[in-house]
């Protein structure tokens, strides 16, 4: 039992080492106060992709432009605008695919980042001739207008494509605007300041969200890459917890086949020292002169028996372990192997002075089960009953119906009870309560396991209920499925059917 109480409390600090860790990392993540440039790589890919993607969108902006600003004006500057803007534009996209192709490294990102820039630079140049420009045959401020709306667009999808890589959206809108602030102040014309002031906040509201969407994208990779981390992680310890579960599954089915195997030999001999005892102190061959022999004989009777009791719980419950515990079925009756049951503790009851009564449902159907397993369960729940028993104290034998139909076996005493915490203790492997440890008839803590395996054979439970100072009920249940003749279920634990009872003391 001691094996199964032990706790590794260094995993446990391990893993609050690394739970705080990634809590720290993301609360610094969440709050963005240290941007760091370890996905600026990452980040300039997917602007690579992006520009791809988007490849055809910027001709068609500059192609609109220019065609609505022939119908303002006849302006021959219009077309050239138009295809040198286009071929910049050409340049940017070849210049991705070429990126893509070549798989942008750690090395060479700073490279191909600086080109990038130079080329949205000249797109700013671009757009900085077309903002410059005015309609020689257009009357009042239509023109302003409509340049003002085609800025406005041209900075909107400049932003949108160019919120991955870090000032680019400097170098293609800083030319604009300082171009736009020349032509005001060389012009002094109120509706070229109204232009420049509303081109200046839409590209300072465009370079606020830019650094926003940049920034919220560096929290998505880094959250990202977090769980992919946490994903090994978890993968890793599931492997190792999986081995681990292996290992001690054979380690537990090797332990089981030796317990099992060294009992059965430990048995043999065992059985001839109690033969030849037996003879001894029944002074078969004849009289013993010497009393402390005979006295001697008998010692070693009984502490064989008790070797004998214990060895073969042992390898009872070592053969349920290893799987080599066969049921032999059959139909019986759990009234009748509960009353010889009953007679084999009646002794020792009586002169404990305990008295026992049963409570049997009358007319109770047979089920299938195996008749030497469940008088071993009986006999075992018998047995703890009367050893924790005090002197004129009484124990109740209950059989009747469980609400789902099967048939259950309760056996209650008024003796000590145990702790609701020692109840997982007695239920495991050589354990014990400390009522138990306390006793003077100390038993080897395998008789309720066994008697838990034996139901769990059978496809029932064994349920253990217990309060100190009030006493203790085990309740071994079959299940429906083994009663054969059905009965439909019934509302609590027993039926309002007649009972048969009887006292024993």
């Amino acid at each position: 039992m001691t094996d199964k109480n032990i706790v590794d409390r260094s995993r446990t600090h391990k893993n609050a080492a690394v739970v705080k860790a990634v809590r720290a990392q993301r609360e610094r993540l969440q709050h963005g106060r240290e941007i760091t440039p370890a996905y600026d790589n990452e980040m300039f890919r997917l602007h690579i992709n992006a520009v791809l993607q988007g490849a055809a969108a910027p001709p068609v902006l500059v192609m609109l432009a220019a065609i609505g600003g022939l119908w303002f004006d006849d302006a021959v500057w219009l077309m050239a605008w138009a295809l040198t803007t286009m071929f910049v534009y050409a340049g940017l996209v070849l210049m991705a695919r070429r990126a893509s192709r070549d798989s942008v490294t750690d090395q060479t990102a700073e490279h191909w980042r600086r080109r990038f820039l130079g080329i949205y630079a000249l797109i700013g140049l671009c757009w900085a001739f077309f903002a410059y420009q005015d309609c020689t045959t257009c009357q009042g401020d239509i023109f302003n207008f409509y340049k003002s709306a085609v800025l406005l667009i041209a900075l909107a999808a400049t932003a949108m494509a160019t919120f991955a890589l870090r000032y680019a959206l400097y170098f293609a809108t800083v030319p604009m605007v300082a171009t736009l602030g020349l032509r005001a102040t060389m012009t002094r014309d109120v509706s070229d300041f109204s232009v420049l002031a509303m081109i200046s906040a839409a590209t300072l509201f465009f370079i606020f969200m830019s650094r926003r969407l940049y920034t919220t994208n560096l929290k998505m990779l880094g959250y990202q890459t977090e769980k992919d981390d946490l994903i090994a992680e978890l993968e890793v310890a599931k492997s190792v917890s999986d081995e681990a579960r292996r290992r001690a599954e054979e380690s537990n089915l090797a332990k089981s086949r030796f317990l099992a195997s060294m009992s059965h030999e430990l048995r043999t001999p065992l059985n001839a020292i109690l033969g030849f005892s037996e003879v001894m102190s029944g002074e078969v061959l004849g009289p013993m002169e010497n009393e402390s022999y005979k006295e001697y004989s008998g010692d070693i009777h009984r502490s064989g028996q008790h070797l004998l009791n214990l060895i073969n719980e042992i390898l009872d419950l070592s053969r349920i372990e290893a799987g080599r515990y066969d049921l032999n079925e059959n139909a019986l009756a759990l009234s009748d192997i509960a009353e010889d049951c009953i007679g084999l503790v009646q002794l020792k009851a009586r002169s404990k002075n305990i008295r026992i009564t049963e409570s049997f449902e009358e007319k109770m159907p047979m089920v299938w089960a195996d008749e030497k397993s469940m008088r071993q369960v009986i006999l075992n729940l018998l047995s703890n009953a009367v050893k924790f028993t005090p002197s004129g104290g009484e124990i109740k034998v209950k059989l009747g119906w469980t609400a789902g139909g099967g048939q259950y076996l309760a056996i209650k005493d008024n003796g000590p009870g145990i702790a609701e915490e020692e109840i997982p203790v007695v239920l495991s492997a050589f354990g014990q309560g400390s009522v138990a440890i306390k006793s003077a008839e100390q038993g080897t803590g395998l008789g309720l396991p066994i008697v838990q395996a034996i139901l769990a054979k059978h496809g029932g439970e064994f349920v253990l209920k217990s309060k100190l100072r009030e006493g203790t009920e085990g309740i071994a249940i079959l299940p429906r499925e083994r009663v054969l003749e059905s009965m439909a279920p019934v509302e609590g634990l027993t039926g309002a059917g007649q009972k048969k009872k009887r006292a024993f003391r």
